[in-house]
């Protein structure tokens, strides 16, 4: 009797614990999202901060110490919260404007020592030991922090002239009744240039506001038993559309506005797996979704990069991190988020009719970093159907070519590239000479890849920054020519030393996942007769154990790092590793599905085995493409074969539109490679 009810007992809790895992699986995609990801130490460089989709406006902690996006989730110690911030650059971070701090009774006495706190997309709260709580959360340009207090003497110091690295150059106020307007002029990213914001905010339950200093407001609390709030709105073209922000409405419903928001966008691909998968594929997707900004304002106004007024019939964003996130963020965003990349493409085309420069203007609308590549971003949007004004851009971008520099190893290679999308630029806008010209000039890396990179028996291949290299070594650079594999193959002595280099490249730890310049090249083996090697890097990169020898200080370890790149906690990635504004959680995002970009300015992804069961993507054009893994293991990582809307597909790549068209995409996997499927009809690049 003891024995059945045991059996009993053991069918309900197995029963029970299904059931359980069911409830967990049906959670939506915004509840899965782990913000703290990425969060300590310099392994990703992120913020638990609120925000919404494509925001500057980002309210969150600012401890001490802090990593570049102003936090650090080990630290105790807070100073307050600041309002803006690029995910997972470097030059130690972007933003920090206008910083928060609440006090009891003497404001330079109070220290704000975190005893626990909570975050999900769009907000964030803190307690501390003293009794102060802090809330917050952000809707586009507008936000509200809300503090609670102990029943004594207690209020906020508000700092304008904070900013990350002291990077604070100016600003202007006014103070009128409890709102303070004015700008802030802060220098972008690694100083490169000044951006400005026009704010207003607004501070509610006051005895009084006012100036004690330079730059420094004291806000006392007048009603000990009710929250301070602070009401924040953001604008790139002047106080009056920052004042027009400010929103009377609560916390609460803030709240869910922007989680509504999230979730529309979060839920666009629907992954059914492992649930510790499934969470962090939405944690990082929700990364790759924090910027561009958009920054122009309902009625089109927007203020150009020379600070000029323009009005636009489009969205015009910026806060652009082109040289990193052109390579995976803007073509995932590209493919899953044509609403919003459309504008993109056109806020980058703009850039040239008012100054681009590489790195960042003296006048920017909002933090930024860089935009070298712009001219492949273009290009791959036009390739993909996005509709580009270029002909009013034609003298721009031939001045932009004609400064490009070869006065180094991977610059000539990087040159070369861009050179290669000027030249089918040029040919869209119908300019055949000047396509010819700048063909001939993306040719020239052949005679520089001979020079610098075929020889591997050079004493300094394998050294970081050597012959001026920017970050990197001679074996990484080397394959950095996307927009030629097939000369490249060339060059290498065909596909079998092609191959035959890969596979040293790799077996020597030789690639760098911590920073970019080779970051295409596990995927270069789909371009030759053995695609299924780049199917195990993919899974092995994203879910399993590898050895990393170089790090982003531009430095290979005498420690090398062995273990998982990507885990979905606070010291998330590699030592040294940024997200780089989404770029490395894109990377994960395209291939955990089952695509990688092929050659950006390309309209083709190859394919490659989904960690998930299933993956269903609602495109904005109302099409829905499902993709089911048959024979589907959590360790089968090889592609056996693929059935595309009812036809067997021999090829491993598919292009754009086939995507967006649309239909059921059936991937059967293995635990060991089909070394036939995928080699018949490889995708290369070539320049011909």
């Amino acid at each position: 009797m003891k024995k059945y009810n045991f059996i009993i007992f053991s069918i309900f809790l197995l029963t029970f614990k299904c059931c359980l895992a069911q409830v967990k699986q049906n959670k939506k995609p915004v509840e899965l999202v782990n913000v703290f990801l990425g969060t300590s130490g310099d392994h990703g460089q992120m913020s638990p901060s609120a925000s919404s989709p494509f925001n500057m406006m980002s309210m969150g902690p600012q401890t001490t110490p802090h990593i570049h996006a102003g936090y650090e989730y080990y630290a105790k110690e807070f100073l307050g919260f600041t309002t803006t911030r690029i995910e997972g650059v470097g030059c130690v971070g972007s933003g920090g404007n206008i910083l928060i701090s609440p006090f009891i009774e003497e404001t330079k006495k109070t220290n704000l020592i975190k005893e626990k706190e909570n975050a999900q997309p769009g907000f964030y709260s803190v307690t501390f030991k003293n009794g102060i709580k802090a809330q917050m959360s952000v809707k586009h340009n507008f936000g509200i922090q809300s503090y609670h207090f102990p029943k004594i003497q207690s209020g906020l110091k508000i700092d304008l002239s904070f900013a990350f690295d002291d990077r604070f150059i100016a600003e202007e106020n006014t103070l009128t009744d409890n709102i303070i307007t004015g700008w802030i002029d802060t220098k972008t990213t690694c100083s490169k240039g000044i951006y400005r914001i026009y704010y207003a905010l607004k501070v509610e339950n006051i005895k009084s506001l006012k100036k004690t200093e330079d730059h420094i407001f004291i806000a006392e609390r007048k009603n000990l038993d009710a929250d301070m709030q602070v009401h924040l709105g953001f604008s790139s073209v002047n106080t009056k559309y920052a004042k027009d922000k400010l929103e009377s409405i609560s916390i609460e419903e803030l709240k869910k506005e922007t989680e509504t928001e999230w979730l529309k966008l979060l839920s666009t691909i629907q992954v059914t797996g492992k649930k510790e998968r499934t969470s962090l594929f939405y944690s990082l997707l929700y990364r790759g979704l924090q910027a561009p900004y958009l920054i122009s304002e309902n009625d089109g106004s927007y203020r150009a990069i020379d600070g000029s007024i323009q009005k636009t019939d489009h969205n015009i964003y910026n806060g652009w991190a082109i040289w990193d996130n052109y390579r995976e963020q803007l073509p995932m965003l590209s493919l899953f988020y044509s609403n919003e990349f459309a504008d993109i493409s056109k806020s980058i085309a703009n850039l040239y009719l008012y100054g681009k420069n590489d790195w960042a203007t003296q006048h920017e609308p909002s933090p930024t970093v860089r935009t070298e590549h712009a001219s492949v971003v273009l290009l791959d949007a036009y390739n993909k159907g996005y509709k580009l004004d270029l002909k009013t851009i034609k003298d721009s971008l031939i001045a932009e070519a004609n400064k490009l520099v070869y006065n180094s190893p991977d610059k000539a290679l990087e040159s070369s590239y861009d050179n290669w999308a000027v030249s089918k630029l040029m040919k869209i806008i119908g300019d055949s000479t000047l396509s010819k010209k700048y063909k001939a000039k993306s040719l020239e890396y052949k005679t520089i890849w001979k020079k610098d990179f075929a020889d591997l028996s050079k004493t300094d291949v394998d050294i970081m920054q050597a012959r001026g290299l920017y970050q990197g070594t001679i074996l990484q650079y080397r394959w950095f020519v996307p927009f030629d594999v097939k000369g490249l193959i060339e060059l290498t002595g065909g596909e079998n030393e092609y191959i035959n280099q890969l596979d040293d490249f790799f077996d020597t730890y030789s690639y760098n996942h911590a920073n970019q310049p080779d970051l295409q090249v596990p995927g270069m083996y789909n371009a030759s007769k053995q695609p299924w090697k780049s199917q195990k890097l993919y899974r092995n990169i994203m879910l399993d154990t590898v050895v990393q020898n170089y790090f982003n200080n531009n430095s290979k370890g005498v420690d090398p790092f062995i273990g998982r790149i990507y885990n979905n906690k606070p010291k998330a990635y590699l030592r040294t590793m940024d997200d780089d504004s989404g770029t490395m959680s894109s990377w994960f995002v395209m291939r955990s599905i089952g695509f990688s970009p092929a050659n950006v300015g390309s309209p083709v992804y190859y394919l490659t085995a989904p960690i998930f069961k299933s993956v269903s993507i609602n495109f904005p054009n109302n099409k829905v493409l499902n993709i089911n893994v048959k024979n589907y293991d959590k360790d089968h990582f090889y592609v056996k074969s693929v059935i595309f809307n009812g036809k067997n597909i021999d090829r491993n790549w598919l292009t754009h539109k086939e995507l967006l068209d649309g239909g059921l995409l059936e991937i059967e996997t293995s635990s060991k490679p089909n070394l036939k499927w995928g080699t018949k009809q490889p995708w290369i690049s070539s320049l011909e």
